[in-house]
């Protein structure tokens, strides 16, 4: 399918009226003298020595609560591959336009030039005190995993890699949903993973969380197996017990994620499936398999992909702006395993709730719960009500956060205040 923009229209969107995405704005008057003093010198100094004395009060005198970093160093950007810090800033910037959009989270997009683990990390953890919130964004795997596991454990505020988790969150509230859909049983269902990088892996993690039993997992060189020599700790965790041929891996599947580039898998190998197929061809833009061809092959099937053009869009816009306005407003100290499952749930559950009218006008169709609509539009208002709603109370359940006497219905009201 042609894209519906011209490159010259795309240069042109991030260049006019002025260059660029995002811009930073005045909160408070500076309309006199004294509103100049109060915010500068010297009444900053009031604030500043306060948070001296109890470091907490940043959340109270700055912008630190609602802020985000949105960091990468440009080594796996979108379909990209490797093109640089500095390439990946359109892209950084786009993520700060959707938390703000989305989630009325600020970001500050920070590109930082090196592929060092070491240095990366160090010139993160020293910048932390900016921010709320990190969101990790295009790092090549395996890289990615031990950076991501380094800032967690060395920092206080939540660090999430997005191009693992978001992915991980949002596919797994569509395969709950589309199993339920095509009454498959979860627990017994078999799944191709169709690539092995950073968002193959964390999704198979959250899969096996809601209870899938039988992964498969393949990269460029085919079935991930323990007679192989060649797989790293983290494609050793999916592992086959025995070799098995590209035509036995995909016969009686029930489920194949295509999370790699367009043509790893056929439609040949969706044909060996078994009845009602669940085939999400996410691979961005270029899906794996278009969907047409899909459904042309396969009519019974459930098809999703990550384009916005084409119904059953995984998109990570669905999970981390909610996933982190939950996680900030409780101040967790991580986004653990239950928070992630608990922003699965809660999309999988409002999907399934009465469609406001507004959603199908934006989207220029009736949508209903069904094989066209199995995960919510990422335009739906509720979403920053129930999955952020639902994600700080799985931060205060599971210990991430300490917050005390937390109550979720007045939690819940302040988000649709805050929308309305």
């Amino acid at each position: 399918m042609a894209k519906k923009f011209t490159d010259k229209e795309a240069l042109d969107y991030h260049q006019f009226p002025q260059p660029g995405k995002l811009a930073t704005q005045i909160t408070k008057s500076v309309a006199t003298q004294k509103d100049l003093s109060l915010a500068y010198t010297p009444g900053v100094a009031v604030p500043c020595l306060a948070i001296e004395k109890n470091p907490d009060d940043a959340y109270k005198y700055t912008a630190k609560n609602n802020l985000v970093g949105v960091i990468s160093n440009g080594t796996a950007v979108l379909g990209l591959g490797d093109i640089g810090a500095l390439a990946s800033k359109p892209v950084m910037e786009g993520k700060g336009v959707l938390f703000k959009k989305f989630s009325g989270l600020d970001a500050y997009d920070i590109e930082v030039d090196t592929k060092s683990i070491d240095r990366f990390c160090s010139v993160v953890s020293a910048i932390a005190p900016t921010f709320g919130g990190i969101n990790l964004e295009d790092i090549k795997a395996p890289e990615c995993f031990e950076i991501e596991r380094r800032l967690v454990d060395e920092l206080d505020i939540p660090v999430m890699h997005d191009d693992q988790h978001g992915t991980a969150v949002i596919s797994t509230a569509a395969i709950m949903n589309a199993c339920e859909i095509a009454n498959k049983d979860i627990t017994k269902i078999k799944i191709i993973v169709v690539g092995a990088g950073a968002a193959a892996i964390s999704c198979a993690r959250l899969y096996r969380e809601v209870g899938v039993k039988h992964i498969y997992m393949m990269d460029s060189k085919g079935l991930v197996h323990q007679g192989r020599s060649d797989l790293n700790d983290f494609k050793r965790e999916f592992a086959a017990h025995k070799y098995l041929t590209h035509d036995e891996v995909f016969a009686n599947a029930d489920v194949i994620v295509g999370l790699s580039r367009p043509g790893t898998f056929h439609i040949e190998d969706v044909e060996k499936m078994c009845p009602n197929p669940i085939i999400f061809t996410l691979a961005n833009p270029t899906p794996e398999i278009f969907p047409e061809d899909t459904r042309a092959t396969r009519p019974d099937a459930i098809v999703a992909t990550g384009r916005s053009d084409y119904p059953n869009q995984v998109n990570n816009v669905l999970g981390f702006p909610f996933i982190f306005r939950g996680a900030m407003d409780v101040r967790a100290r991580k986004i653990n395993t239950e928070m992630k499952l608990a922003a699965s749930k809660a999309l999988a559950e409002l999907a399934k709730q009465e469609i406001p009218e507004y959603l199908h006008e934006i989207h220029g169709r009736k949508l209903e719960y069904g094989k066209e609509y199995i995960i919510p539009s990422p335009f739906d208002k509720r979403l920053v009500i129930e999955v952020s709603a639902a994600v700080a109370k799985a931060a205060i359940e599971s210990g991430s956060s300490h917050m005390k006497d937390f109550d979720i219905e007045k939690y819940k009201k302040e988000l649709a205040a805050r929308i309305s």
